[in-house]
């Protein structure tokens, strides 16, 4: 949260702007990132601006491997960590939609065949609270080394997912359902169980049917990205520099997935940025249910479904719309005002940050100095 927090500060310092001008061309800003990385020494970065339903400007920096020559380029595919909560919030919208789920389903009404080992404050907890992190789910899965049995599954992503759900809701909430935002990436992989559950698919098969293919996203994935074999993708970094191979040891397990293993190049994930957005050009869900998405539960946090909501921020023409999602090996974080049709995405391979935070600012006040011309 603190480096969300870090950016919204930065960016009230921008100046206010009233912009009502045609979407721009196309840019390359790839000259605006490299003395970024070069500055905080991160080996490489891709950034994106939608405008107006539009990926108006990319760019990218730096080299896949540290250490190797081959650069990044914009097809390269990174990892995006909790920026995927949003995305499986948008999956559940359109179950919503669709009539398969409801906002008010309860996990004692989707999973009846766990009433017994289900401590009972759980059963009334909905999909909208998991979504949101106020059901209770806990922060940390330590206890009874649910964290380790985790990544020592073998089973199936599902099966993975269901050992998670039996361990968490075996055990009292964190705090009483609906009372406190414990930010949970088990809440939120939960609810995608759920979706899992009523669908009788993957959610990584459902990702791919209902969200990565109506947008195009042809480079859209999960874990790593990547081979062993060669450097054809970039890859995360610790926080000495070292690279770290595609495999399991190169991100979470799978059973967290639904709240942060997608991958994709700078550009996929800017499709479903526009996505978000009152100009996208391929509506996923009905505006209602976006507007459910992206509005806040009640108290602090402002947190809504996969989104924290930034207000009195001059330049989003209204309450921005912001998430970072890190690994530990890479860092994304992304930015979108819909009063102004506007996003600002950027992605790390190395966890930093600081110069995640100057890139935004940077591609802020590039774009909108444009539009003054």
């Amino acid at each position: 949260m603190k480096p969300v927090l870090a950016i919204a500060l930065a960016v009230l310092s921008l100046t206010p702007i009233s912009v009502h001008a045609a979407t721009p061309p196309s840019k390359d800003v790839s000259a605006l990132l490299a003395p970024i990385i070069q500055k905080h020494d991160i080996p490489g970065m891709a950034a994106a601006v939608v405008r107006n339903g539009e990926t108006v400007a990319l760019g990218v920096a730096g080299v896949r491997t540290r250490g190797k020559p081959d650069k990044i380029a914009t097809a390269d595919r990174f990892h995006i960590g909790s920026d995927t909560k949003a995305m499986t919030a948008m999956l559940c919208g359109i179950l919503v939609d669709e009539e398969k789920l409801q906002w008010s389903q309860t996990l004692g009404e989707t999973f009846p065949e766990l009433k017994k080992s289900m401590h009972p404050q759980y059963q009334a907890v909905t999909l909208e609270q998991l979504l949101t992190h106020r059901g209770g789910a806990p922060g940390e899965l330590e206890k009874d080394q649910l964290w380790g049995k985790l990544w020592l599954h073998k089973g199936t992503p599902t099966s993975a997912r269901r050992l998670l759900l039996q361990g968490v809701t075996s055990k009292p909430p964190e705090a009483t359902p609906g009372e406190k935002f414990i930010y949970s990436n088990a809440g939120v992989s939960i609810a995608g169980h759920m979706a899992e559950k009523v669908m009788g698919k993957s959610w990584e098969d459902l990702m791919r049917e209902k969200v990565f293919r109506p947008l195009g996203m042809t480079t859209a994935g999960f874990g790593a990205p990547g081979t062993r074999a060669t450097n054809d993708q970039p890859r995360g970094h610790k926080a000495d520099g070292s690279p770290v191979e595609p495999g399991p040891e190169a991100d979470n397990p799978v059973a967290i997935g639904p709240a942060g293993i997608v991958h994709c190049s700078i550009e996929d994930w800017a499709k479903f940025a526009a996505a978000n957005l009152p100009s996208a050009k391929t509506k996923l869900v009905k505006p209602e249910t976006l507007e459910k998405l992206h509005t806040p539960a009640p108290g602090e946090p402002k947190y809504a479904m996969g989104w924290i909501i930034a207000d009195g921020q001059p330049w989003a023409g209204g309450p921005a719309l912001t998430h970072a999602g890190s690994n530990t090996m890479w860092f994304a974080v992304a930015w979108l005002a819909p009063g102004k049709d506007f996003a600002v995405l950027v992605a790390c391979s190395q966890a930093n940050d600081k110069a995640s935070n100057d890139a935004v600012l940077a591609l802020i006040a590039d774009h909108f100095k444009s539009e003054r011309r």
